[in-house]
This record gives structure tokens, sequence and C-alpha cells, in this order.
């Protein structure tokens, strides 16, 4: 690879992935064999076979010759230019024609996908963001990832209480209307599920970052802080070292948050990008934990208690618990410590012709900004930094850039994220030799795309 970048100069095209190419049968492979070195080599090549039957099509706009190639040595031009299109030519729709609106029929393939067999019932399932094709650092709300236990719920608002009580001087229900009318602030938090890249623990499982990375998400919530609330019903916050948070819906979701997080920056939280909460997101009243592991972010929720101990629920001890070498499990490391992804170029696209790329992708951190990016081509024997683009924000995504000119060799492509505390973000080898290799959650190492010679990206592991 030449450090000789000009982005103003050749730039290189890339091939989108392959979308929702998993049948029912490959799905069963994942979900079996996903850390079978054999079988993981059918599912790559079946990925692989995906991506060739999808390269010629109309789908792929990168697939189109440069303009600056188009014209020939007898003059002619491009006819996208030259020739009216028929949007040029008509009158077009007539205003909210949609009411509400939607996305280009041409992007209708960006679509949050249902893990692959990662459950017997699609209640208790996850549908994944498609990082791979976003921008900045806003989800939208549509594509906002998933993961329910007993599935989402259309719950009416006018129905939908808010209990809370405990070591209070009184004990409260509150109404939607009753919530909305008290003190609101906004604020742009990332939301990660602590099982996000879980099936990468043993070696590269899934084959594109929307599969690898996907319980991610990042939006501005509006709410009223939990202090309000607690400031409203006397809460004792000398003995009340903790809160019980409880969900509405059918899983009876219940989790154990500290007061300090409580009185710090803690939502209960009505609105998500600019507008009600989408039912699949905790609609009507959600609560929102800033750092921390998704499933605290307790959706439809009814009742907030204020004890003097964690309650130990049964999403506390038998689940999303971190299983240690040597057989022990760690209780409530809810954190979502350092991470970074590069989004593109990711796994399942593939660089066309040599040139400059623009090397992008997310880092966070659960306990406050990123500092630093550090992007490697050659597997992690050298780092060069990124550039972080604005807003760097606590407890959100950061968007990085990177200008790299691919010359056609092969390459190793990584980001290794620092957060302000100076945490650095761990390779393979470092994580495991603490966490060994049979834990599901929390797993914030390096990730690594392999570029080959062909051009085509796939998902590898370096330790």
């Amino acid at each position: 690879m030449s450090d000789n970048v000009s982005p103003a100069g050749q730039s290189g095209r890339l091939r989108r992935a392959p979308e929702h190419f998993i049948d029912g049968t490959l799905a069963a492979d994942i979900t079996r064999d996903g850390l079978n070195p054999s079988r993981r080599g059918f599912l790559q090549r079946s990925f692989l076979a995906a991506g060739a039957a999808l390269a010629g099509g109309a789908a792929f706009a990168a697939d189109a010759p440069h303009a600056s190639n188009a014209s020939n040595g007898l003059g002619a031009g491009d006819p996208m230019i030259l020739e009216p299109r028929p949007w040029a030519t008509s009158l077009g729709q007539p205003v909210a024609a949609r009411p509400y609106g939607m996305p280009s029929k041409f992007e209708a393939n960006l679509q949050r996908r249902q893990s692959p067999g990662l459950t017997q019932t699609a209640q208790a399932s996850v549908a994944f963001t498609p990082l791979q094709g976003l921008f900045g650092i806003i989800t939208p709300s549509g594509l906002h990832f998933e993961r329910h236990h007993q599935g989402w719920q259309e719950v009416d608002p006018t129905q939908h209480r808010l209990m809370v009580h405990g070591l209070v001087r009184q004990s409260k229900v509150y109404t939607m209307d009753d919530i909305m009318r008290l003190p609101s602030v906004s604020r742009m938090h990332f939301i990660e599920c602590g099982a996000n890249t879980g099936m990468e623990w043993g070696n590269a499982a899934v084959p594109t970052v929307q599969y690898t990375h996907g319980m991610l998400s990042c939006c501005e919530f509006t709410g009223v802080p939990l202090s309000v609330l607690l400031d409203d019903v006397g809460a004792d916050t000398r003995r009340g070292q903790f809160v019980l948070a409880e969900g509405g819906d059918g899983s009876g979701m219940t989790r154990t948050i500290s007061m300090e997080a409580a009185l710090s920056d803690v939502l209960v939280a009505w609105a998500m990008n600019g507008e009600m909460l989408r039912p699949e997101n905790g609609y009507p009243l959600r609560l929102v934990v800033p750092g921390v592991q998704g499933v605290s972010w307790v959706k439809w929720l009814r009742r907030i208690k204020v004890g003097d101990a964690p309650w130990n629920t049964k999403d506390e001890t038998s689940h999303y618990v971190d299983l240690m070498p040597d057989g022990q499990h760690r209780q409530y490391t809810s954190i979502q410590e350092c991470k970074s992804v590069i989004t593109s170029p990711s796994g399942g696209q593939a660089l066309l012709d040599r040139g400059y790329f623009n090397v992008t992708g997310l880092a966070w951190s659960g306990r406050g900004r990123i500092k630093r990016v550090d992007v490697s081509t050659d597997g992690g024997r050298s780092w060069r930094a990124a550039r972080l683009e604005s807003p760097v924000l606590p407890k959100c995504l950061t968007r990085f850039n990177f200008d790299w000119q691919w010359d056609g060799s092969p390459a190793l492509l990584q980001s290794r994220a620092v957060d302000e505390t100076g945490f650095v973000q761990p390779r393979y080898r470092q994580l495991r030799e603490v966490r060994g290799t049979r834990s599901i959650y929390h797993n914030n190492a390096i990730q690594t795309w392999q570029v080959a010679q062909s051009g085509e990206v796939t998902n590898v592991h370096v330790d």
C-alpha cells in the first residue's frame, strides 16, 4: 500500500455487500457451526458467490463506469449528461404524496435484518442495523436495531402508567401527560446490546459488519432526567443506592441500575430522533442509560423502585453475565467498553479497482468521549491516526475517516479506539488472556477485514 494519498486523483470504486442472501439452510449452518472452520469456509464461499452474482447488477451503482472514462476517442459523451432524463421532463409527485416520508425505492435494500437462526423464535431475536450503509453518527429510526425478549407491543399511551416507589417520601403514579409536562432534555447517545459481536469470540463467524456489529445504534433521545422524578417523589438517595427498572411487556424485563447513574445522565425518554419512540423501540416510554448495555435501557417502562441493594433478577444472574476462564460468572459488568469498527470497506464489499479509498467507521465508549482512533492497513504492525469528525460527544458514536491509497496488494484493515480515560481497545489476544473464549457478552476486540488481491473484503481474525 502506498502512503502517497491523493483523494483528488483516481478514486477507487467500491461494490456494496450483497444483502439478505442467507436462506434457511445457511442460517442453520451459522447457528450450528458458525465457529467451525470447515463450515465457516462453506459460509464464506456462499457469501462470495452471492456477491459475484450481484456484482454486475443494476443494484450496484458503483459498478457503473467513471464519468471521466466514459468519453471515447471519437468525442462521444456520457448520455446521462447529454440526454434529458425522464424526471427532468415530467411533472413530479405532489407535496404530501407520502404523508409520512419514506426512503427512495432505490435504497429499499438497506434494511435491518433478522439474525440468522440466532434464536428459536422471532419474538426473542435480533434485527441488525446495516452499519455499512449509514453515514454520520445518527441511526435512522427505521433502522435502529431491535432486541426483544417476548416481541414488541403496540401500547396505548393513554393507558400507560409509570410508578415510582420504594425508599421514597411519597410513591407516585405518572401518566404520559404528567411525564411530558416535566422539564425535558435532548441528548445523543449510542446504545449497544451486550451481546454485540458475541458470535465472534471463537473466530470469524459472520460475513458482514451488519451481523458482526449491527446491534449498535445512535440516536437523539428526548425525555425527563430520572433525577427529576426521583426528586419529585423524595427518593432517599443515602440509603437507596440502587433503582430497579421494570418493563411493561410480557417478558417482565427488570434491571438494577446504580443510584449514581440514575442521578447522573439517565433519562426517562418518550422521543427519539425528534419524534415519538417507535413501538419496537419502547413506545411510549423507555429508559435511556448512557454507556450501559442495551438490556438496561428498559422499554415500555412501567415501574421504578428505589432500594438499598441490587435485585439480582433473572436477567442479571442467568443472562447478561460474563463466563470467565475459571468457570465463574461475572455479574453487573454493564459498561460498554471502548470499541470501534471500520464500516467501509468491510466484509462482503469489494474494491473494484486501485486508487484512493476513504476508510470510514465508528468508535464509541461507555466511559465518555473518544479521544483518538488509529487505523492499520497491515494487520496492526503499523498505525496511523484517523480524523475524528465532529461532533465528538460523551457516550455517543464518533465517526472517523482515513485516507488510503490501495495499490492492489493484500491488506488487513483494522481500527483501534482510545477513550478519554486512556483505555485502549484491545486485540483479541489481549482480551482472551483475561476473558477466555467461552463468553458471549462484551466483546470489544479489534475487528479485522481482509482485502484480497482481487479486492474482495472478508471477515478474518488476527490475534
